[in-house]
């Protein structure tokens, strides 16, 4: 008997085994059995389990066993250096004024620390404003047009700010979702938030997630900063740390 003999509950056991990539680029291309059970569904469901993505709650709201764990499996941070740990590296400074941007360790002076282990540095705003930002290319991290068009997975934005307890400041947040051509097709926009001085200085999380956006979209803009309300020179503006942007499976699942 050899490997193409064998039953294929057999077969889809066997090839569960082995990376998504390799299913994709090289088993699905050995013969049309082979490329009939990369295909099937049941198959990528044995790999939800096998990486722990499966519920059995699931089964009545996935049709796409594929795309999930596609989507479950490359799920990660988009943002490069969220926490401050490579100096200023993969951000744009758009807005650099008053004293400019700065790096500080937790918790600083006047403040307080996260509840997040491996968050240990912050950025600061300075009395002149100071807006930092990347520009995410789907495509290049792995999400295709078709997938991005068709299924619309959630975008899930999340970012951290605090204030000094000394001092009071201003945060502001922008998220864009960009077609080819830079074209806004979604904006994140929230009324800035103002802390007034002698606060509890507590980090806090803002979040939102994009869902039923328009096709098209093949880009991500972040850009998030602000700056103090009492106009001191140094480094006393808002405080910001651990941004996130994620795509993924619907969370109601």
């Amino acid at each position: 008997m050899n490997i193409g003999d064998l039953p294929e509950d057999v077969l889809v056991e066997l090839l569960s085994l082995l990376p998504a990539r390799e299913l994709l680029r090289t088993c699905r291309l050995v013969c049309s059995q082979w490329r009939y059970v990369v295909d099937l569904n049941t198959l990528w469901k044995r790999k939800c389990q096998r990486d722990g993505f499966y519920r059995q709650s699931y089964d009545r709201s996935i049709s796409d066993w594929k795309v999930f764990y596609m989507l479950c499996h490359m799920k990660k941070n988009l943002l490069k250096n969220p926490r401050a740990e490579e100096n200023f590296q993969h951000w744009t400074l758009d807005a650099n004024e008053g004293d400019k941007w700065k790096i500080e360790d937790l918790p600083g002076a006047h403040g307080s620390h996260m509840s997040d282990p491996r968050v240990h540095k912050y950025f600061v705003t300075s009395y002149g404003p100071c807006f930092k930002s990347q520009l995410i290319t789907l495509d290049k991290e792995g999400y295709w047009n078709q997938l991005m068009d068709e299924i619309r997975p959630e975008i899930t934005v999340k970012d951290w700010y605090a204030a000094r307890f000394d001092c009071g400041c201003r945060y502001e947040l922008t998220v864009r979702l960009l077609s080819k051509d830079y074209i806004v097709l979604e904006e994140f926009h929230p009324e800035p938030v103002v802390i007034e001085q002698w606060g509890d200085a507590q980090w806090r999380e803002i979040s939102h997630t994009f869902q039923n956006y328009p096709a098209g979209v093949r880009y991500i803009w972040f850009q998030h900063g602000g700056q103090d309300t009492q106009y001191w020179a140094g480094w006393y503006g808002v405080r910001v740390t651990n941004s996130s942007i994620t795509i993924g499976p619907p969370s109601s699942l």
